[in-house]
């Protein structure tokens, strides 16, 4: 028969070993993502498809490796584009990449929503750029970003 530890004891154990594996989950600040040029590359009225080239920035100590990456663009509470890089790429510590990505947009629907807004004498358009890339890390698999802004609408009424 094993003898059985006393319950505050047993706490206690459980305790370190909790703490312990925190220690192990990586700390990683956010990466920047910025959009650096849009290329069209076919489309009609309804539809069309962009390849989008970002620059995804990593200012952690360690290398980022990105297995994917979706995101979507609302204008005025309405999604306007969407699209996913699923190659995948790593980003080195404290270094930065580019790669491309394929957006499909509903322009005709941003173009009725600039409509509106002008309509209503607004200076500017609210936007809104969300998504996630996926990591292959034990500890972290989706790394979210979210970003608002206005377009601003003076130089077009």
């Amino acid at each position: 028969m094993r003898p059985r530890l006393p319950l505050p004891l047993w706490l206690i154990g459980w305790s370190l070993c909790l703490a312990a594996c925190s220690l192990l989950t990586p700390k990683f600040e956010r990466p920047t993502l910025s959009v650096i040029g849009i290329e069209l590359v076919n489309g009609n009225l309804l539809q069309q498809n962009f390849r989008v080239k970002f620059n995804i920035q990593n200012p952690n100590d360690r290398a980022l490796p990105v297995s994917g990456l979706h995101a979507a663009l609302t204008v005025a509470g309405e999604q306007i584009a969407q699209g996913q890089n699923d190659r995948a790429f790593v980003v080195p510590a404290r270094g930065n990449i580019d790669f491309d990505m394929m957006i499909t947009a509903n322009m005709a629907l941003a173009l009725l929503k600039l409509s509106s807004s002008m309509d209503q004498h607004a200076d500017s358009i609210d936007y809104d750029v969300s998504g996630a890339a996926s990591i292959d890390l034990p500890f972290l698999r989706d790394l979210p970003f979210h970003q608002t802004g206005a377009f601003s609408l003076t130089g077009i009424k």
